[in-house]
This record gives C-alpha cells, sequence and structure tokens, in this order.
C-alpha cells in the first residue's frame, strides 16, 4: 500500500458513518447478546480458544451480527474472507476456496469464510459452498436477518451451529449512545455534547433494538445542532425526536415478521388478552394484511382453542366473515374487532385434540413377535411358564416398565442406535430417555471399581427402577424449566439421569456438570461419545466444598441449577446451599428431586402383619423406627419440613414444594435379600441396625420371614419424593 491509499483509507475511515466506525473490536467492547456471550458461554469459549465450527448469526438488523463475524476476524488466528451474498455468485466463491486451499497448503491453518446476508444465496449457490464446508476447506460464518430453517438449505444448516442474535434493549442501546458520544478516536469524544436523559432513552427505545438506528439518529442530531454559547452541543428530546422518525411497522407478509405476528395474534387470544389481540391484529391491517386470512386463522381458532367450552363461538367468527365478505373495507373492521374479541374473552378447551390422540394410537400400533413373559398364561401358563411375572406397561408412567426382553446372558447389550432421518429420528430421545434411566440404576448401585459390562443388568433387576428414574427426571426437567439458551448446571449428576436430558432441553448452550469421581466422568464421557452433544457438555469431578469453582471459569453465572439426591446425607443441606448463590444470574433458579427415607418404604411393609407372629412384627416395627429416627444417621432422617423453615429463613424464596409417592415393581432376589442381614461389612447392615434393638433370635425370624415371602419375588416398593424449586428472594 502506497502513501496515497493509505491516505484514502483513512479519509474512508474518518468519512464513515457513525454506525460504522463504533463497531467493537473485541468482545470486551461488544454490547448485549449475553445469553451467548457471556463467560463460560459455549460462542464465547470458542471465539477465545479459536476452536469454531461453521456458524450461522441470525437476528434482526443491528443486533451485531457482521460486527461479531470481524471479531471473530479480529480475535482468530485462521486466514479470514468475506463476501456479500447480494454481490458475490459461484465464480465468488471458488476464489475463496481456491484462496483457502493455497493458504491451507502454504501455511497449514484453517480459512474462515464470512458470508453476510447469506439467505441471498440461491440453492445453486448454497450447492457450490456446501462440499467445501462439509470437507473442512472453510469453516462458514453465515449472517442472515431471515430465519435459517427455512432460507438456507438444509444440509448447510445441519453441519453448521445456529446462533439467535436478539434486538438490543434499552439500556443496552443507551450504554451504546454514550460511549460514541465518549469515544475521541472513533466517536464524538473530542467534542462537549450534551444528552439529556430523556433524549437518551427516546433515542433508544424508538430505535426498536438497533444499534445503527440508533447511532445513525445521534449522528444526524450532532450534525444538525448548533452548539450554544459555552461551545456545548446540546441534544435534548425535540431535536431527539426530530432525528429519529417514526418506526415503520415490521411486517412482511412473505418473511418471518408475518408468522411472529400472526403467532402472536393467535397467542394472545389463546391467553385471553383481547388487548394483546387487538394490538397484533391492528398491526397486521395496518400493515396490509388480507383481512380473510385473518378470519381464516380465527375459524381455526373456533374449534382448535374454544371448542366445546363454547360451542357458539365457531358460529359467530364464521358469521362475522360472511358479513366482512358483504360489506368490504373499512367497515368491515368492525366484524374484525367482533370476532377477535369473542374468541379472546371465550372460554378455552383444546379437547378437539383427542381425535389425533386417537389416530396416533392406530398409526403407531403394531404387530410383534411375543416374548415368552407376555404370552397367554391362560391356557398353559402353569405347564410352561407363559406369563408369569408381566408388568402391564399401560399401568406405569409414559407406559414403559423395565422387565426382561433378551435372554439373561445379553442383558443390557446395545445393539441398536437409531439414524437422524425421517421417522427414525423421532425415536433417538425415546430410546436415549430410557437407555439413560437405565444407566443411571446401574450407576447408582455401583461401585467406583464396577465396569458397565459387569453387574450391570443384575443392578437394573435388583433396583428395577428404571421406570422410577425417568419419571422423576420428568417432573423435575418440567420444574426446573431450561430453555434452549440456557446456561446450566447438573449438581451431582454423575449418574448421567439429567445430563442427557438437559443437553436436549437446552439446544443452544452448554451444560455443566458436576460428579463424585473420576469413574463417573469416564463412563458417561464414553456414554456420550460420538453424539453431536459432546462438544456442549462440560463435566468436572467435585466434591461439596469445590462446587462449580472446579470449571474455573471467572464470573461463572447458571440460569439454572437442577440435582437429584444432591442433598442427600449432608447434615446441614442449607448451608450447602448457600455455597452456590455465588454462581446463580438474575432470574436463576435451583431446582432438586430429594428422596425422602422416613417417610417411603419399610422393609416391614413388604410382607403382611398376619403373616407373621403379631409380637415379633410389632418389635420390628419399632426397631425400624428407632433407626429411621437415629441421630446420627443425616441420610434416614431427613427431614423436608425443617429444610423447608430454613430456607425461607435463609431468605430463599421457595417457589415449588410437594412431596410425590411412587410405587415400583422390583424384583427382591435372595442374594440381595441376603446381603441386607451381612455382617461385618465397612457400614453396618439393615440387620446389624436392627439387632441392636433385638436380639438375634428375632432378627432371624425376621430374615427367615423375608426369605419365604419375598425373595427372588417382584413387591411394590414405595418412595417418596421431594420435589422443590428455590430462587433468592431479591432477584
Amino acid at each position: 500500500m502506497d502513501l496515497f491509499e493509505k491516505a484514502l483509507e483513512q479519509s474512508i475511515q474518518s468519512e464513515a458513518p457513525l454506525a460504522d466506525r463504533m463497531r467493537p473490536r473485541t468482545l470486551e467492547e461488544f454490547v448485549g447478546q449475553q445469553h451467548i456471550l457471556a463467560p463460560g458461554r459455549l460462542l464465547r469459549r470458542a471465539i477465545q480458544a479459536d476452536q469454531l465450527s461453521s456458524l450461522i448469526f441470525y437476528g434482526p438488523p443491528g443486533t451485531g451480527k457482521t460486527t461479531l463475524a470481524r471479531i471473530i476476524a479480529n480475535t482468530t488466528r485462521s486466514h479470514f474472507l468475506s463476501i456479500n451474498a447480494v454481490l458475490a455468485g459461484i465464480p465468488a466463491i471458488r476464489e475463496c476456496i481456491e484462496s483457502a486451499k493455497r493458504f491451507r497448503s502454504e501455511q497449514q491453518r484453517k480459512t474462515i469464510l464470512f458470508v453476510d446476508e447469506v439467505h441471498r444465496f440461491n440453492k445453486a449457490q448454497q450447492d457450490a459452498l456446501l462440499p467445501h464446508v462439509e470437507n473442512g476447506t472453510v469453516v462458514l460464518i453465515g449472517a442472515t436477518t431471515e430465519n435459517p430453517y427455512f432460507e438456507v438449505i438444509k444440509a448447510l444448516v445441519s453441519r453448521s451451529r445456529i446462533f439467535q442474535l436478539r434486538s438490543l434493549d434499552s439500556q443496552d442501546l443507551e450504554n451504546i449512545l454514550e460511549m460514541a458520544i465518549g469515544d475521541p478516536e472513533r466517536g464524538f469524544g473530542t467534542m462537549k455534547i450534551q444528552l439529556d436523559e430523556q433524549a437518551k432513552g427516546h433515542l433508544a427505545r424508538v430505535a426498536s433494538g438497533d444499534a445503527r438506528a440508533a447511532l445513525n439518529a445521534l449522528e444526524l442530531a450532532v450534525q444538525t445542532t448548533d452548539v450554544d454559547d459555552q461551545g456545548v452541543l446540546r441534544i435534548n428530546l425535540e431535536i431527539a425526536e426530530e432525528s429519529i422518525q417514526q418506526r415503520a411497522v415490521l411486517y412482511d407478509k412473505d418473511g418471518d415478521a408475518h408468522f411472529d405476528t400472526i403467532s402472536a395474534f393467535i397467542k394472545s387470544m389463546r391467553g385471553s388478552d383481547p388487548d394483546a389481540a387487538l394490538y397484533w391484529m391492528a398491526k397486521m391491517v395496518q400493515a396490509g394484511e388480507d383481512p380473510r386470512f385473518l378470519f381464516r386463522r380465527m375459524i381455526i381458532f373456533a374449534s382448535e382453542d374454544v371448542g366445546l367450552a363454547d360451542p357458539g363461538a365457531l358460529g359467530v367468527v364464521t358469521s362475522a366473515a360472511e358479513a366482512f365478505d358483504y360489506v368490504g373495507m373499512p367497515e368491515g373492521r368492525f366484524h374484525l374487532a367482533q370476532a377477535c374479541l369473542y374468541l379472546s374473552t371465550a372460554p378455552k378447551s383444546n379437547s378437539a385434540f383427542a381425535f389425533f390422540d386417537a389416530l396416533k394410537t392406530v398409526e403407531t400400533e403394531a404387530e410383534d413377535e411375543v416374548p415368552n413373559p407376555l404370552k397367554d398364561g391362560n391356557r398353559d401358563g402353569a405347564d410352561f411358564g407363559h406369563g408369569q411375572g408381566y408388568l402391564y406397561p399401560h399401568a406405569f408412567r409414559d407406559h414403559w416398565v423395565a422387565q426382561q426382553y433378551l435372554p439373561g446372558s445379553l442383558q443390557g447389550r446395545v445393539f441398536y442406535q437409531p439414524g437422524d432421518q425421517g421417522y427414525e429420528d423421532g425415536l433417538r430421545e425415546d430410546v436415549a430417555r430410557k437407555r439413560e434411566a437405565q444407566l443411571a440404576s446401574f450407576l447408582a448401585a455401583s461401585t467406583e471399581s464396577q465396569e458397565l459390562e459387569g453387574d450391570y443388568w443384575e443392578n437394573r433387576t435388583l433396583g428395577d427402577s428404571g421406570e422410577l428414574y425417568a419419571a422423576v427426571r420428568e417432573r423435575l426437567i418440567r420444574m426446573a424449566e431450561p430453555e434452549k439458551n440456557h446456561l446450566c448446571l447438573v449438581l451431582n449428576g454423575g449418574d448421567g439421569l439429567l445430563l442427557g436430558e438437559m443437553l436436549r432441553k437446552v439446544s443452544d448452550e452448554t451444560v455443566y456438570g458436576l460428579v463424585e469421581n473420576v469413574n463417573q466422568k469416564q463412563v458417561l464421557e464414553k456414554f456420550h461419545q460420538g453424539s453431536r452433544d459432546t462438544g456442549r457438555m462440560i463435566l468436572a469431578v467435585s466434591d461439596l466444598e469445590g462446587g462449580p469453582s472446579v470449571f474455573g471459569v471467572p464470573d461463572l453465572r447458571f440460569e439454572r441449577m437442577i440435582g437429584r439426591n444432591y442433598l442427600q446425607g449432608i447434615a446441614q443441606p442449607c448451608e450447602n446451599l448457600e455455597k452456590l448463590e455465588e454462581f446463580l444470574g438474575e432470574h436463576s433458579r435451583i431446582s432438586l428431586a430429594e428422596t425422602v427415607p422416613s417417610k417411603a418404604q419399610r422393609i416391614s411393609g413388604l410382607i403382611g402383619e398376619g403373616t407373621i407372629d403379631a409380637e415379633l412384627y410389632q418389635a420390628w416395627e419399632e426397631a425400624e423406627k428407632m433407626l429411621y429416627e437415629d441421630p446420627s444417621n443425616p441420610k434416614l432422617r431427613w427431614n423436608d419440613e425443617e429444610l423447608k423453615k430454613r430456607l425461607e429463613e435463609s431468605n430463599w424464596h421457595v417457589r415449588s414444594w410437594q412431596l410425590q409417592n411412587f410405587e415400583t415393581p422390583t424384583r427382591i432376589s435372595l442374594e440381595h435379600l441376603d446381603s441386607w442381614f451381612s455382617e461385618g461389612g465397612t457400614s453396618p447392615s439393615y440387620g446389624e441396625r436392627l439387632q441392636q434393638n433385638i436380639g438375634s433370635e428375632k432378627l432371624n425370624a425376621i430374615h427367615q420371614a423375608l426369605r419365604s415371602q419375598v425373595g427372588n419375588r417382584v413387591v411394590p416398593w414405595k418412595s417418596c419424593w421431594l420435589f422443590f424449586c428455590i430462587s433468592r428472594s431479591s432477584k
């Protein structure tokens, strides 16, 4: 570059619009989008580590898509190329690919190709780019204002991670305006400018989340306003209103705004909010939407969401639609308003969906070979054992119960790995959830030295708790309400039960997990190896003292923390929860599911009271009561009422608190039963604890009664769970 070219470049930079000059150059200067760029977030870690996969930034104008790409260009050690899809075609793509290949060959470094307005590429252009993204010749970073799931070919979307950028809030825009006024190099820092609070707030509000619009308005105000006698350029509310005109209605009848606005309209009617419903309908009418389209949506709504709760709703809407056809515009807007208000204020029912439930049952019912335990026992069951031990799945949660289907020598083996296409893709999550519940059942009973190939099926059969774990997981996830962009932490996640589900729910962010030992960490990493979510999972071994600090991420804040039996065996559970407070962000919550042994199954309840000597049974019950009231055993004497009281006294807000009982069919083998009465273990067994209160003679009688009535049989095992969700009262 010669002196004339350098001077020209400097001149262009100095004369560039304020919005272009004020583009952030580093992540630290970037304002907003904390849901994807806060410390510990997946995208921030990838940028800082220069380990980017293909990305697509999707969001409205002025939210920082191009700026973020430029920051990556300034931060990454990769070769960086940039093209605009409006101006570039296949020849430009080929030129970029050749440059990337040459750079890889000469310097052994990868190339990042930024494509602005990527949705403007036609299918042929996107197809031309696809093989080079797939084989790693370039790492694609695309920017688009249109929904990439509709505007970008599926093959490119499947090979890219989508990050949605949100409109900036008013505070973010005010911060940007202040930065522009104070920056002496790129902004107006060399001038004496006074921006009134009312004027600043107006510019931020009317810009509607668009930083470019706010900065353009500020620049116009500065350029068209004279300084006063003190040499100060004062921008008041009147000047701000002149600088930023009435904002246009954001509505494109063929784009995202159309679908988003009609969605808001329908959801407002469904939520019985007539004011919001009228607003969204007025926005669509003002933007030129066809009123007949609105009537069609309301006719569907009358049956889908109002239904039999008000059978007259369908007649009202269809009559209003006929009246509109007769009257026309503009008077026909009265009929639109009447139909909208009627539906918004009507009682709601979606019972019509029962038809689709029936249809789904018909479609999914399939004929299959009958396993021996499920064969008809009415004819020859006594001779051949047909039907013995069968558990009726429809009597259980999610129509699933763990029971034996494979031969004994093959139990626990995994043969089938569902693919990710078509119908089979719909099976993936269901299969994964069941396997995760079975894995949790095994890991919960395993010691550190056990391997998956060893006692997996035995542990699953003895506990037979896969379906219970699945029910607990579903209830806990529903209570926690994780969203796809939340930064989440799984507490005590070594059994793997919650980790996989959180990875599915939090599809656009990182899921952190704390495990108890290295073996659990290795098992879980192997279990998830090869899945598309592996890069979003971070595991660390930690005791209760170390907590989330072991991840070593400064200012790490989680929106959701979730755990199962996190407080078991802790003498001071409330104090332990206090240690997690520093890792909670704004609007964060902790959701836990904890077993309450003192309110659950007693072994004495496994047999009938009248089947053994009454005096012996009474002594047994009294001895068990003392066992559960033992002050030296916090795991058994766990008190949910006391915990709730302590939490409320410690300024926690209890959002949800409920006990739930479960009954799980469980097979008790003789070997497992005998282990309850074993001696000489590292901790006292159930039998050794009882013997201290009833003596060896009565203990032996109880042992034999259990062997004869419970051993090698399936019994209903009752458990009591506490589900609770808390947050800081001040948050």
